[in-house]
């Protein structure tokens, strides 16, 4: 084993001597017992910093990927760690295991998953639950990260940066690591969501988030807005990495978009067959297996399948949707040649349960809603079939995923949206239902043909594919793992 760096091995010998001449100079003194405390307590400190710098022929190559947050609901550090360890890096990946992630993070070797549990807090006030939840959440955090092995490098998604800002960077400062975050938005921005800009939660979480963030060693952002923000009013200076689509994200072949709906049929009564049964075909809402050849085909008589991903929190309107889908059932009951619906809206998240009571509310006949979780393999495959679809999260790595399967969306506005939703080219942006509803009228008007807007869309999507994660990361991210 050899000591991180010959500055601390220096330090230790001196301060090991400094500590002896002191305690043989003062043996008589009656101030002995209180400095020989304060001198082994200083040396003991220190060789304990000696033990977690320690590092050995491998420390270079380790990385530890840290999202205070479901490891299957983050795509974006999922991608992170299949980068890393594609260019010979042993990553730790630290957060919860509440969704199994993608199989190509499972089955990678060079990936090792330590989970940890989401803290709940004590019951009581608010502000007591709150507090002990940072605090135990930090004592977990600081365990796991100080007890495995030397890490170069810790990479860190924000939000949620509280409290995992500052105990990644104490852990970097102890162990000599370096520090990365990758900006996915603001914490307190979201926190105000439900408690006000004003609330002194949300103005310490601000100040909390203004000082340990320019602590970082490097910093990612997903947008040149965000960049142009964390520079202006933070002092951060971020590089910018835009979502791009992994491999995975391309349009499906029949085949398996058959087997997905045959899956989903079981569950789910929108995917089921409503017609007369026949032995030799196999059938779906949306498409027939030819049982006698094994050839699949979409039936010309299907409904458009629209798709809205989505994590249930306060950020995320669902009755706009709703109420957009009312109104384009109103169309279709005042003659509008339009198609059928199936809205399929995939995610957990904390206010699911009250949003699938104001769905079960609706009494809509043209229009089917489903609220499945798809796991980590299927939700490509559904993506790549999907014909249209409504987002509302500012996370650009979902419309991203879309992009690569040459899916339309519908976006809800937000402000850095512009740098990859190009309105009226690739998709469309709204701001009410009442906007939304229009652009699904305009989009499924000839369905199912490949013309109007929608293969226009489509078209332009297959024309434009830029490019893929790997490249992108590549050029933008390992850099800052192989110069630093």
């Amino acid at each position: 084993m050899a000591v991180h760096g010959t500055g601390t091995a220096s330090l230790i010998v001196f301060v090991l001597v400094v500590a002896f001449l002191s305690f043989l100079y003062l043996t008589d003194s009656y101030v002995t017992w209180p400095l020989v405390g304060l001198n082994v307590l200083t040396v003991l400190s220190l060789l304990w910093l000696w033990k977690l710098r320690q590092q050995d022929g491998g420390t270079e190559r380790r990385v530890c990927v840290l999202v205070l947050g479901d490891i299957g609901r983050s795509p974006r550090m999922q991608y992170h760690s299949l980068s890393l360890s594609k260019h010979g890096y042993n990553v730790t990946f630290v957060g919860f295991l509440d969704t199994k992630p993608h199989q190509d993070v499972l089955r990678q070797e060079k990936i090792r998953i330590a989970p940890i549990a989401e803290v709940k807090g004590v019951q009581g006030p608010k502000i007591l639950k709150y507090v002990t939840k940072v605090i135990v959440q930090s004592l977990q955090l600081l365990h796991v990260l100080l007890r495995m092995e030397l890490q170069s490098h810790i990479l860190m998604q924000n939000p949620p940066g509280l409290p995992n800002i500052a105990v990644a960077w104490l852990v970097c400062v102890l162990r000599g690591s370096r520090f990365i975050i990758d900006w996915h938005n603001y914490g307190y921005t979201i926190m105000a969501l439900s408690h006000g800009q004003r609330h002194p939660v949300v103005r310490l979480a601000k100040w909390y988030e203004h000082f340990f963030g320019p602590l970082a060693t490097r910093n990612l952002c997903v947008t040149n807005a965000m960049k142009d923000d964390l520079h202006r009013n933070w002092g951060i200076k971020a590089t910018t990495l835009y979502d791009r689509p992994a491999s995975i994200f391309r349009e499906t072949p029949l085949k398996l978009q058959h087997e997905l709906f045959m899956r989903l049929a079981s569950t789910y009564p929108q995917f089921q067959h409503s017609g007369s049964e026949d032995v030799e075909l196999e059938r779906t809402t949306f498409s027939v297996r030819d049982l006698s050849d094994g050839t699949v085909t979409l039936r010309a008589e299907r409904p458009a399948l629209l798709l809205s991903s989505t994590s249930w929190t306060e950020d995320e309107d669902f009755s706009i949707l709703l109420k957009a889908l009312e109104e384009y059932e109103g169309f279709i009951k005042e003659g509008a040649l339009l198609p059928s619906l199936v809205c399929v809206i995939t995610g957990k998240g904390p206010q699911k349960e009250h949003y699938k009571k104001l769905i079960d509310s609706l009494h809509l006949e043209h229009v089917k809603i489903c609220t499945p979780w798809l796991e980590a393999e299927d939700y490509p495959v559904l993506l790549g079939k999907t014909d249209t679809n409504v987002t509302y999260c500012s996370y650009c790595v979902l419309v991203s995923c879309m992009f690569g399967c040459c899916l339309p969306v519908c976006a809800i506005h937000f402000n850095c949206l512009h740098e990859l939703v190009k309105h009226e080219e690739n998709g469309l942006i709204f701001r009410d239902s009442q906007e939304l509803a229009e652009q699904l009228k305009s989009l499924l008007s000839e369905f199912p043909s490949s013309g109007g807007r929608l293969g226009l869309f489509r078209r332009n999507l297959r024309a434009n594919r830029g490019q893929r994660w790997d490249k992108n990361w590549d050029q933008n991210v390992l850099p800052l793992f192989t110069t630093l």
